[in-house]
């Protein structure tokens, strides 16, 4: 971002940059306090409201922060009302972060306008719209952050936050490239951080399993089970327990099969009937073929029984082995509580965690170096950030002291300290703003040690510095002149007029000389009506705001000399 607007000071850029922008169009207040309905228009450039003290400034002030989601008063429904209202019509670049807000909260936008609305009943309950659509009050803050800024000698969200110093310094210096550098390489270190603690808390629970690992892959190695094992043993377990039971009767059977005469018949038979059958005339060739087949179907029985009296051969410690082995692989299944058919499956897993157990200093070493490499990158980028703004912080003292002179606070002293913080994705370096009124004096924050008038233009010799050629968003100032006039009240005023040159700023001001810098004039007046005191606001025009500069000059009783030295004033 660039630096000082004021023409007396050379700005500092370390990166082009152009912000984008937002502006207040329209603000409609009804039954707010002593307001019953009021419509303003608002410009761009410098606007300024001036009006006596009572008259109602304020109040425009509370209308707006209401509408923006600001703390303030509770009491603001006006009296005989049941609700009061206030509604803010902004107009928004296309790049205006305002609409990543909205477009987070599923808020429409059409023709670059937002409408922000919001209702106060009579017992307290508050309720927000933006375009139409009911937003939280955290909604509602998001917007307002990025709309308007508000400074005076109240100034808690703003210039004087220390909070906010860092941010403003580097939007100053244009260091965009080093916060995003910074950034990224805390994002690594974090994430190599969180790798290696995962690596180490997995190591150290591993390392708890070490013995029971190395333990149950033995045993697994050495019993070595198969997918389908279980079933084949328990067949064949009980097979060889029934072995003895059945092994007589197919014995008896092969017997019977295998023996000369049931052979011999069908062989008897077959000649037989071969010898009729050149008589038969074909009558015998089935029977001939029937008998054919069942002497190879009792070829095949037999054989198919000899097989199984051989496999009925029982051998008596086979029993006993396949018994022991069928016993030991379901018992090492219920050991880890899994299927039989998973034990092969469990071997595996097992295997790789033992390996990465034998590998775990291999991979805590490698991503320590990670770690290590990553911290470095780190460690020199934020390391250049801080260089970044110490020459930033040296600029942006010398515009202040150059800035301080025409507010005739030539002898103040304004100082950005930069000193070391925790780590984190923004650097290492907390920055504050302090300052010292008079020399030799103690430097301290800024709304400790300036008082009402110095503050003022602290904070706007602050701002001019702080601003480059466009800003994203409505600066309002209140009563950012008190305790000033004459040269140093002109000097104010054309400050002022210099920020709003791309900008929009709004001016609550007792001083004629800063009412006279401004590009459009209302003047905000009490009247009573009807027994009731209500504001209204009015839009000058030149020959008005003769008028009004004079009474800011004089007072009530008006005189050729106030109005002559208010047209000097407008003319100037």
């Amino acid at each position: 971002m660039g630096g000082c607007a004021s023409s007396t000071v050379e700005p500092f850029v370390a990166n082009g940059y152009s912000a984008p922008r937002a502006m207040i169009r329209g603000l409609y207040i009804k039954d707010i306090l002593i307001i019953d309905s009021l419509e303003l228009d608002f410009k761009p450039g410098l606007n300024v409201l001036t009006g006596e003290t009572g008259a109602g400034k304020s109040i425009l002030l509370d209308s707006l922060g209401f509408v923006l989601g600001w703390r303030g008063r509770a009491d603001l429904v006006r009296q005989g009302a049941s609700q009061g209202e206030v509604t803010a019509e902004f107009e928004l670049s296309a790049d205006h972060p305002a609409r990543e807000v909205l477009s987070e909260a599923g808020i429409p936008i059409e023709d670059d306008t937002l409408l922000m609305r919001r209702v106060n009943t009579r017992d307290g309950r508050k309720t927000a719209w933006a375009n139409d659509r009911r937003v939280s009050g955290e909604v509602l803050r998001a917007l307002s952050d990025c709309l308007v800024e508000l400074h005076g000698q109240h100034d808690d969200r703003g210039l004087m936050n220390p909070r906010q110093h860092r941010a403003m310094l580097d939007e100053f210096g244009g260091l965009e490239d080093h916060l995003a550098r910074t950034r990224a390489a805390w994002r690594d270190v974090q994430g190599a951080r969180a790798a290696l603690k995962e690596a180490e808390e997995a190591v150290a629970s591993l390392k708890g399993e070490d013995e029971f690992l190395r333990h149950s892959v033995q045993e697994l190695e050495d019993l070595s089970p198969e997918i389908g094992e279980d079933a084949a043993l328990d067949s064949r377990r009980r097979l060889m327990q029934r072995a003895d039971k059945i092994r007589e009767s197919i014995v008896k059977a092969y017997d019977a099969i295998s023996a000369d005469g049931a052979e011999g018949l069908l062989r008897d038979a077959t000649r037989w009937l071969e010898d009729a059958s050149e008589d038969a005339e074909g009558a015998l060739d089935d029977p001939i073929s029937a008998l054919g087949r069942a002497m190879a179907e009792l070829g095949d029985a037999e054989d198919g029984v000899k097989r199984a009296i051989e496999a009925l051969d029982v051998d008596p410690g086979e029993l006993e082995r396949t018994e022991e082995r069928l016993f030991a692989i379901r018992a090492l299944a219920r050991k880890h509580s899994v299927d039989v058919d998973a034990l092969p499956g469990l071997q595996i897993k097992l295997e790789a965690k033992l390996s990465q157990l034998d590998a775990s200093d291999a991979d805590l070493e490698a991503l320590e170096k990670e770690l290590t490499a990553a911290q470095e990158q780190y460690d020199a980028a934020a390391d250049a950030l801080g260089a970044a703004r110490a020459e930033a912080a040296e600029q942006l003292d010398l515009a202040m002291s150059k800035e301080l002179a025409p507010l005739k606070m030539e002898r103040a002293e304004f100082t950005t300290d930069l000193s070391e913080a925790d780590a984190g994705p923004d650097g290492r370096d907390a920055v504050a703003f302090t300052v010292a009124t008079n020399p030799g004096a103690p430097a301290g924050p800024l709304n400790k040690i300036a008082s009402g008038g110095e503050l003022s233009r602290f904070l706007l010799a602050l701002k001019v510095c702080l601003t480059g050629e466009e800003t994203g968003v409505t600066m309002i100032f209140d009563e950012i002149d008190r305790g000033v006039g004459g040269a140093t009240a002109d000097a104010v005023g054309r400050r002022l007029a210099s920020l709003s040159s791309d900008a929009q700023v709004l001016v609550v001001t007792h001083s004629p000389q800063v009412a006279a810098q401004g590009a459009h004039h209302w003047r905000v007046e009490k009247r009573v009506q009807n027994d009731e005191t209500l504001s209204t606001v009015t839009e000058l025009n030149e020959a008005d705001r003769i008028e009004e500069i004079a009474r800011m000059l004089s007072g009530d009783t008006i005189s050729n000399e106030a109005r002559a030295a208010a047209q000097s004033l407008l003319d100037a």
